[in-house]
C-alpha cells in the first residue's frame, strides 16, 4: 500500500517542481527555445538528488566581475558561459531586462553558476555605472575572488577606482584583466603602462602587499579568448577562456565555511514570482539547508536581532548557464536562491531556528540625489495612465526600495515622495519603469543633498573623466567652469592622435544635466564619465548654465500658424496637432528670461477673397526630449509631467498671474 501512495506523492511533488521552475524560468526573461535543455537538467536533478559531494564547499569558487562602464563586464560572461556548455540565446545573455538590452547598460547584479574541471564557479555580473553602485557594494561581500576588467586602451576610469575600493575593502584579491588587448592602438607597452597605473590605484587605495602581487591576463572577450601572456593572436587551440577559468580556481581561495553549524545565509538580491511569490537570493555563510526545513526571518535592530518570520522552505534554486534548477539542499559557501517566505528582504537574514543572532548588514554609501515624485495634477491628467493616485504611486515607490537598498522613499505632504538615489539615471531607470506600467506622475528636478560639519555647508563631489577632441577643449572648458569644475590633469590620449583626456572634479549640482549639452558640444565624438568621490565645502552657485523658456498662455491644440510667429524667439519642443495648456512649457527661449506665448492661436478666416494664395508654413523639426534630457532641463520652478505616452514640461504654478506676482515677490 505505502509504494503506490508514495510514487503517487513523488509524481505529484515532481510535476509541481517542474511546473514552478518553468514559471520561474519563463520569470526571467529566457526564451522558450531552450526550454528543453533545461527540462533535461531539472529531471536529471530531481532524479539524482543531492549528493554529500555537491555540499563540499572546496569545490566551489565565488567570484564578481567588476569594472567601469563599457570595458566588457558581459560580453567576457557570454564567453565565458559558451566555453562550459551554456545555450546562449542571444549576446548579452545576462542583461534580461528589456531596458538593459535596450539602452546596452547592466542596470542590476545577476549571479550565475559554471563548470569547470569539476569545480563549480558562482559568477557575479555587476553594473558598471556610477549611479548603479549599490549593487555592487551589495554583492561584493558574497565572494571571495574579483575579476576587475579594465579597457587596455583606456586604462582604469572613475568607476574602475570604485569598484575596486569596494573589493579591497572585503579583503578580496582581484585579478586583473586587462582586455581589448586586439585593438591596434594597444600595445604591449601600453599594456604595461596601464598595468602600472592599475598598480598605483591599488597603492593608493590601501591595498595589502598580498592584494598588490594581483595575477595580470589579457583578453579579448569580443573575440572569445584570454591569455597569460600578452599577445594580438594567440594560436587555434589557444582561442579559448579556459586560462582565465583555470586563473580563477588557482588564485580565488574556496569559501570558508562548516557545514556542521546551524544554517545562516545574508539576503543580498530578491525577486518577485507571481507563483513562488519572493525569491531570496544570498549567500550560506553557514550550515545546511534542505527542501521543508523550517527557517526564521531575522532583521537586526540598533540593539538587538528581531525575529520577522518563520516559515518552511518551500523551494530551493540554484542559476546554472542561462536556466534556473531546481536542487534538494545547499551548503555553506554557495549562492542561492530560496522561496517560501514572505517578510525577509535584502539585508536581513534566513537561519535555522535555533538561531537568535542575525548577520552583519551590508553598509551602503549614502545618495546623493533626491527628486520628489508626486500625483500628476495637470490639465491633461489621466488621458493615458491606470494608475494616477497618490496610493499606488506610493506603494510602487516602497516596493523599489524594498528590492534597491540604493534607493530610499520618504513620504512628503500632499501625496508626494521624496525618493533619494545615486543620480539622475538611476532615478530616471525607475521613473521609465514605471510610466511602462501604466503610471502617470510629476517628477521635481533633482536636488543636491548636502551635509552640515562644523558648521560648514558640503556638498557631494564628483570625479569626472572626459576625453574630447583637440578642437572642443576650449568649449568644455568654458562650461564647466560655469559648472564650478576643477582641472585636476590634463593631457594627450595614448594612441589617439588628436584625443585630449581631462580629468576635473565637479559639484553633483553642476553635472546635472550636462550629459546632453557635452554630447551637443562635442557633436557625439567626447566620451564622459564620473564617479562620487567625497563631500568637499560648498564651492558657490553656478553659473548660467540654461537660458529661459517660452511657457504657454492658451489652452487647447497647438496649430500651425502660432507656431511659425513663435520660431523666431527660440527652439520649439512641440509640433502642430498636439495639446497645450496654461503653463505648459513649449520651448527654450532665446534670452534669459521666460515669455508667456499663445500656441493656439489659429488664423482668422473672413469672407472676404483674397488675390493671393495663403502662405505655405514651413516649420523647423521640433528639439523631442528624452526623460533623462527632461530630468537635467527643468529648473526649480518646474515640474515634469510623465504619462505612459507623452513627456511634458511645466510650471509648478499653471497660473500666469500667479507666477509674475511669485517672481516679484523673490525680487522684493
Amino acid at each position: 500500500m505505502a509504494g503506490p501512495l508514495l510514487r503517487s506523492l513523488w509524481s505529484t511533488t515532481t510535476r509541481s517542481s517542474l511546473s514552478t521552475s518553468k514559471s520561474s524560468y519563463l520569470r526571467f526573461g529566457h526564451s522558450l527555445s531552450s526550454l528543453r535543455a533545461f527540462s533535461a537538467a531539472t529531471a536529471s536533478t530531481a532524479s539524482a538528488g543531492a549528493p554529500n559531494s555537491s555540499l563540499d564547499p572546496n569545490r566551489l569558487r565565488n567570484v564578481a566581475v567588476i569594472a567601469h562602464v563599457d570595458h566588457g563586464k558581459t560580453t567576457l560572461m557570454d564567453r565565458l558561459l559558451r566555453q562550459c556548455g551554456a545555450d546562449i540565446p542571444h549576446e548579452r545573455a545576462m542583461d534580461s531586462i528589456n531596458l538593459e538590452r535596450e539602452r546596452g547598460i547592466t542596470i542590476s547584479s545577476k549571479v550565475t553558476s559554471i563548470f569547470w574541471k569539476d569545480n563549480e564557479l558562482n559568477m557575479v555580473d555587476t553594473p558598471g555605472h556610477a549611479d548603479f553602485g549599490g549593487e555592487v557594494e551589495r554583492v561584493v561581500g558574497m565572494v571571495e575572488g574579483a575579476i576587475l576588467v579594465v579597457d587596455a586602451g583606456e586604462g582604469p576610469l572613475a568607476q574602475t577606482k570604485f569598484v575596486l575600493a569596494k573589493a579591497l575593502k572585503y579583503g578580496i584579491r582581484p585579478l586583473l584583466l586587462l582586455n581589448k588587448v586586439d585593438r591596434p592602438s594597444v600595445t604591449e607597452e601600453r599594456c604595461d603602462e596601464v598595468e602600472s597605473l592599475v598598480f598605483d590605484l591599488f597603492a593608493n587605495l590601501g591595498a595589502t602587499e598580498d592584494q598588490l602581487d594581483f595575477p595580470v591576463l589579457y583578453a579579448s572577450a569580443k573575440e572569445g579568448w584570454a591569455s597569460s601572456t600578452f599577445t594580438k593572436e594567440p594560436p587555434a587551440d589557444g582561442k579559448n577562456m579556459s586560462q582565465l577559468l583555470d586563473a580563477i580556481i588557482r588564485h580565488v581561495p574556496p569559501p570558508k565555511a562548516d557545514l556542521d553549524e546551524p544554517f545562516l545565509m545574508l539576503v543580498s538580491m530578491m525577486e518577485k514570482d507571481f507563483y513562488l511569490g519572493r525569491i531570496l537570493t544570498g549567500r550560506v555563510s553557514s550550515g545546511v539547508v534542505r527542501v521543508g526545513d523550517k527557517v526564521n526571518g531575522l532583521r537586526k535592530t540598533d540593539s538587538s536581532t528581531e525575529k520577522i518570520e518563520e516559515a518552511k522552505v518551500v523551494k530551493l534554486m540554484k542559476k546554472k548557464g542561462t536556466t534556473i534548477v531546481s536542487i534538494d539542499a545547499a551548503g555553506a559557501g554557495d549562492i542561492i536562491c530560496m522561496a517560501g517566505l514572505t517578510a525577509p528582504s535584502i539585508g536581513n537574514t534566513v537561519a535555522s531556528t535555533e538561531v537568535t543572532t542575525a548577520l552583519p548588514t551590508v553598509e551602503l554609501d549614502p545618495p546623493t540625489i533626491s527628486m520628489t515624485f508626486g500625483v500628476n495634477d495637470s490639465p491633461l491628467a489621466g488621458r493615458d495612465g491606470t494608475h494616477l493616485t497618490g496610493g499606488k504611486i506610493g506603494d510602487r515607490l516602497l516596493a523599489e526600495a524594498e528590492t534597491n537598498l540604493a534607493i530610499n522613499v520618504i513620504p512628503g505632504m500632499s501625496e508626494s515622495f521624496e525618493v533619494q538615489g545615486r543620480g539622475e539615471l538611476q532615478l530616471g531607470i525607475l521613473i521609465e519603469n514605471m510610466r511602462r506600467e501604466g503610471f502617470e506622475l510629476s517628477v521635481s528636478p533633482p536636488k543636491v543633498m548636502y551635509k552640515t560639519e562644523n558648521k560648514q555647508k558640503l556638498e557631494p563631489i564628483e570625479e569626472v573623466t572626459i576625453e574630447i577632441n583637440d578642437e572642443h577643449v576650449g568649449l568644455v572648458m568654458e562650461a564647466l567652469s560655469h559648472r564650478r569644475a576643477e582641472v585636476i590633469d590634463m593631457g594627450p590620449v595614448p594612441g589617439n592622435e588628436g584625443r585630449t583626456r581631462l580629468s576635473l572634479t565637479c559639484p553633483s549640482r553642476g553635472l546635472v544635466g550636462y550629459r546632453c549639452v557635452f554630447s551637443s558640444d562635442t557633436r557625439g565624438t567626447g566620451f564622459m564619465h564620473r564617479a562620487f568621490l567625497t563631500y568637499e565645502k560648498y564651492r558657490g552657485p553656478l553659473g548660467n548654465v540654461r537660458k529661459g523658456v517660452l511657457v504657454s498662455m492658451g489652452f487647447g491644440t497647438i496649430t500651425a500658424h502660432s507656431l511659425m510667429g513663435l520660431e523666431p524667439r527660440g527652439i520649439l519642443f512641440v509640433s502642430p496637432g498636439l495639446d497645450s495648456y496654461d503653463g505648459m512649457i513649449i520651448g527654450e527661449h532665446s534670452r534669459d528670461t521666460d515669455l508667456d506665448v499663445n500656441p493656439v492661436r489659429a488664423k482668422e478666416l473672413n469672407n472676404i477673397r483674397a488675390a493671393g494664395k495663403d502662405e505655405n508654413v514651413k516649420l523647423s523639426p521640433p528639439r523631442l526630449m528624452t526623460l533623462e534630457e527632461a530630468i537635467g532641463y527643468v529648473a526649480s520652478d518646474e515640474l515634469i509631467e510623465v504619462t505612459p505616452k507623452t513627456i511634458r514640461l511645466r510650471k509648478r504654478c499653471l497660473d500666469v498671474t500667479k507666477r509674475k506676482s511669485q517672481s516679484k515677490r523673490a525680487k522684493d
